[in-house]
């Protein structure tokens, strides 16, 4: 594994670890039942997430561009692999990004700093759960990525071992056949 393979992984893996953080209060608001308990883990959960200090906010959306940087210095070498693997990583990536900044965001705001007479409880309540349900998809994005990556080690490994082979054929065949011509 290369530099370019670790600024891909690094990130994905560390935001995988903060979503299964936040996956402590998404299961019981997306598939447990909807109590007041929940509401309120939620709401305490959240607002504490969306107050943390901005150093907090900045290594975040840190770890975003090395990431990004470690797809596009992947697929700077344009071959097979990389438009298969890599790109499709890269297409996976953008779209968890995507889903953060129209779903996270907007959700957070919501959650935390509802608008004055638009908002109601209600709707910070779906607010909440659907920030919890983008973040099962922004981790099933990132699972695929994670795939993706182990998917494309998995093939240059095997096609480094299918070249080995051949080329100790080809070495056998040579060494044999110079063996045939000394005997003629």
């Amino acid at each position: 594994m290369g530099f370019k393979q670790a600024a891909i992984l690094a990130p994905v893996s560390f935001f995988l670890g903060v979503l299964f953080i936040c996956f402590n209060v998404d299961h019981r608001l997306l598939w447990g039942e909807v109590n007041e308990d929940v509401i309120t883990d939620g709401f305490q959960f959240y607002t504490t997430f969306f107050n943390a200090p901005p150093a907090i906010k900045a290594l975040l959306h840190g770890m975003v561009g090395v990431g990004l940087i470690g797809f596009l210095s992947k697929l700077h070498k344009w071959d097979e692999s990389a438009m298969f693997f890599d790109g499709s990583s890269l297409a996976a990536y953008v779209f968890a990004i995507v889903v953060y900044l129209t779903v996270t965001i907007n959700s957070l705001r919501t959650i935390v700093n509802p608008i004055h007479d638009v908002d109601t409880r209600e709707d910070q309540v779906v607010a909440m759960r659907v920030l919890s349900a983008g973040n099962v998809i922004i981790i099933l994005a990132l699972v695929l990525i994670l795939i993706l990556q182990g998917g494309q080690e998995w093939a240059y490994r095997t096609e480094a071992r299918a070249v080995a082979e051949w080329e100790e054929v080809q070495r056998k065949k040579g060494t044999t056949t110079a063996a045939e011509k000394k005997d003629q």
